[in-house]
């Protein structure tokens, strides 16, 4: 069974699919995230200035909200495309599996 599912071409393209997606969501949140621990570190003026004149929020804050934000939304992006894309792939390539083992 596993023979058949590797020798299959959409098997390849599943894997090199799933690599190349969780290697550029992987990228920008390490983008970001190590981002925001090079401004803590080089620009605390800038993280520490307040979003307006009278405002409590500070740049820090709301940027540290967003990253939250903005990984839930990648985290999103992700479970559509694997339950989607990903598992129809996968459900093809079974059932020709499937299909070559009888």
């Amino acid at each position: 069974m596993y023979a058949h599912i590797r020798r299959n071409p959409r098997f390849a393209e599943l894997v090199s699919k799933r690599t190349r997606f969780a290697t550029i969501l992987s990228a920008i949140v390490l983008t970001i995230f190590y981002g925001f621990v090079l401004l803590v570190a080089f620009a605390p003026d800038l993280i520490g200035s307040r979003l307006s004149g009278t405002s409590n929020l500070t740049f820090g804050v709301a940027a540290g909200l967003f990253q939250f934000i903005f990984f839930w939304v990648l985290t999103l992006v992700y479970v559509r495309r694997a339950n989607g894309e990903f598992d129809d792939i996968n459900n093809e390539i079974v059932r020709a599996a499937w299909k070559d083992e009888k």
